[in-house]
């Protein structure tokens, strides 16, 4: 009988034929011969024996009746493939589709080994996928990292000819690891180049792959209505602008610059130096100032203009100042303060779940399209979309986050219509934040003083070299890292009863680029969220201590970076709940900014607000089920866990008397500030 698990073999060197054995020549695939395609039926046989002897597991695939795909080959098989494209979504959608209806995994299994072979290598990974996390009878399979299936969207491509070489050279036990280099884009006369170790962090934008595998922009509507959804894509992306900004203002450069004009040339340029590794054809560069033009590729099914970009954010903006928007049918729906932003943010970005794409566009993914395309917008030299049309690239570009800052811009415009949040919806009566210090995990660490520096770690990408060679052949990159540390909070119940109420952890610098102070207003533009978990305060004095790596924005490195685990892999539950399905959240290592030499200075806040407004009546244990990462990633088919707004308390402006943290702080004991140093050391530590 199939396993769950067994799913996974498809998932394995995607540019491989099903039959080729998996797991390392561990595991076959058992196919009908009507599965094979044309090319290979005329051998079969030979091929069955071939590759299906000498194997330690034969997974039996059942013959089936199979689906009519003809929907789906309307994308060649190694050709690129985009969610920012319309028709790409829609096949993608009926594919989702049509995985998710089969009645059991036998059945998934033998519908999938026939499709694997004959759709897009790229549409088939996503659909599958997005199937296989949503449906219920595989909610424990360990997905595997799409740096494990496709490398090339992540590695210097220039590795991949040294891997191949050592693996089929080198025996296993004398492999070496192959250095891939820090900064291959850019020379350091590129200002840019300070933030490419954020930019091209692989965790960073397999994150972002991540987030948009459990939120589809487009699928059947149990995959993608759920609940939140829109008001999680504002805040996710907001954090990363926030993030980026910091990282910015770290290395003495200034807040990027929105693209709110669609015009402008873009100063930016971006050589991405990546190869797609279907097809072999490299990502497009952008030189310096570039302007968006009109987009005509008709033949793949999409065009549109400039002009129609500026009229979709004009009648958004008007949307917003007006205070609702309209659906199809005409009917106004209020951008009420609990809603509002859900709603807009589905607009905006033209997600399936928007209320009026005819009226209001799809501005987001046609921002992506403009700037992906903008070297060839007619198709006149048939190019294919740049490195800004791909979830899993676009975070390299600079322009992703001239795109999104304008993106939170018009979402920030709808937060600045509402009121201030009044006294009551910030106090906690009762409860006071009396002390606050964090500390490095080191013996005689001074208090406030965090510390990051470089760290070279090491992945398995043999999974990923289709027809490359057998067993493991390792990679060390290095990324930006911080010493653990605890978070030491004391809170004061005043009263003579129990309560309850949630931690909120925020760190902001306290000065830009040039050193000079941020007034309350910029200053929360920049607050990063780091923690957030439920409390129960005794009467009197409470001492609570946290640790970063329980934060619940991140997840752990092993998480991210986690291999492909079959059945074969996994000898126990304990070992298969540990390498389940966790791999939406944003990198631990990146969970601090860098800071600089010398030390940097932030405010790190601490709030406790009363969880009787936090509550959706939902319990749940953080310590399992991949429940730690909620800020960003929910909870898995349940509502997110949260009540109060995403960004609470910094989502909305403050009263014109708050010119200053202190002057925010000042009527709430519940709040409580510190500065903190975060200093950087510009060595490079293995990881152990």
């Amino acid at each position: 009988m199939t396993s769950p698990r067994d799913v996974l073999a498809l998932l394995q060197r995607p540019l491989e034929p099903t039959f080729y054995p998996k797991d390392d020549g561990k595991t076959v695939l058992e196919l009908p011969d009507s599965y094979l395609t044309d090319r290979y039926r005329p051998i079969g046989q030979e091929l069955q024996s071939r590759f299906g002897d000498n194997v330690d597991v034969k997974i039996p695939v059942r013959d089936v009746r199979q689906p009519d795909i003809g929907f789906a080959l309307a994308i060649p098989r190694r050709a690129a493939f985009s969610l920012f494209i319309q028709r790409h979504r829609e096949i993608a959608s009926r594919l989702i589709d049509i995985f998710l209806k089969l009645p059991d995994i036998s059945t998934l299994i033998g519908v999938g080994s026939y499709v694997r072979d004959r759709v897009n290598v790229y549409l088939f990974q996503y659909a599958f996928t997005v199937a296989v996390q949503h449906r219920p009878d595989t909610t424990n399979v360990n997905l595997p990292s799409i740096l494990q299936l496709f490398p090339d969207q992540f590695v210097d491509p220039s590795v991949f000819p040294k891997l191949r070489e050592e693996g089929k050279v080198v025996t296993q036990k004398d492999r070496q690891v192959i250095d891939i280099p820090m900064n291959f884009t850019a020379s350091d006369r590129e200002d840019e180049q300070r933030l490419a170790y954020f930019r091209e962090d692989i965790g960073v934008n397999m994150h972002h792959w991540h987030w948009h595998l459990v939120y589809p922009t487009s699928g059947p509507v149990e995959v993608i209505d759920k609940d939140r959804r829109g008001e999680l894509f504002f805040y996710m992306h907001q954090q990363i602008i926030h993030r980026y900004n910091v990282e910015r203002f770290c290395n003495l450069l200034g807040r990027t610059k929105s693209l709110h004009n669609f015009r402008e040339p873009i100063p930016e340029a971006y050589f991405p130096k990546m190869v797609r590794s279907a097809d072999a054809r490299p990502f497009a560069a952008r030189p310096q100032n570039f302007t968006l033009k009109d987009i005509d590729r008709d033949a793949e099914g999409f065009k549109f203009t400039i002009t129609e970009m500026e009229q979709a954010r004009d009648r958004i903006y008007a949307a917003i100042d007006a205070g609702f928007v309209e659906d199809k049918s005409g009917k106004r729906i209020p951008l009420d303060p609990k809603k509002g932003i859900d709603i807009l943010s589905n607009l905006v970005e033209a997600s399936d779940l928007s209320i009026n794409p005819q009226l209001y566009g799809n501005l987001h993914i046609w921002g992506h399209l403009a700037l992906s395309f903008c070297h060839d917008p007619e198709n006149r030299y048939l190019e294919q979309f740049g490195i800004m049309g791909d979830l899993a690239t676009a975070q390299r570009d600079p322009t992703f986050y001239r795109w999104h800052s304008f993106i939170d811009d018009v979402l920030v415009r709808h937060k600045d219509h509402l009121d201030p949040y009044t006294a009551q919806e910030l106090s906690f009566p009762g409860i006071t934040v009396s002390g606050l210090n964090v500390k490095i995990t080191r013996k005689n660490a001074p208090p406030n003083v965090l510390l990051t520096y470089w760290q070279k770690s090491q992945v398995d990408l043999a999974a990923g070299l289709d027809f490359g060679p057998g067993g493991n052949v390792f990679a060390s990159f290095t990324h930006l890292q911080h010493a653990p540390f605890v978070y030491n909070i004391d809170v004061n119940n005043s009263t003579s009863r129990p309560a309850r109420g949630t931690v909120r952890i925020f760190i902001a610098p306290k000065a830009d680029d040039r050193n000079l102070a941020l007034k309350y207003d910029e200053w929360r533009r920049y607050v990063i969220e780091l923690d957030k978990f439920a409390v129960s305060l005794n009467p009197g004095l409470n001492k609570l201590t946290r640790r970063s790596d329980q934060s619940t924005v991140t997840v752990a490195y092993n998480r991210t970076f986690r291999q492909i685990k079959t059945a074969q892999d996994i000898p126990n539950n304990d070992d298969l709940e540990r390498f389940r399905f966790c791999g939406c959240g944003w990198p631990d290592h990146m969970l601090l900014p860098k800071g600089n030499t010398q030390g940097m200075a932030f405010d790190l806040f601490v709030m406790v607000s009363d969880y009787a407004g936090d509550s959706i009546g939902l319990e749940f244990d953080e310590a399992v089920n991949c429940n730690d990462s909620h800020s960003f990633c929910g909870l898995r088919d349940k509502m997110y866990p949260d009540n109060r707004s995403m960004g609470y308390p910094f989502d909305r402006k403050s009263p014109a008397s708050v010119q200053t943290l202190q002057d925010y702080l000042g009527p709430n004991s519940n709040m409580r500030a510190t500065d903190v140093k975060i200093k950087f050391t510009n060595t490079v530590i293995a990881r152990t």
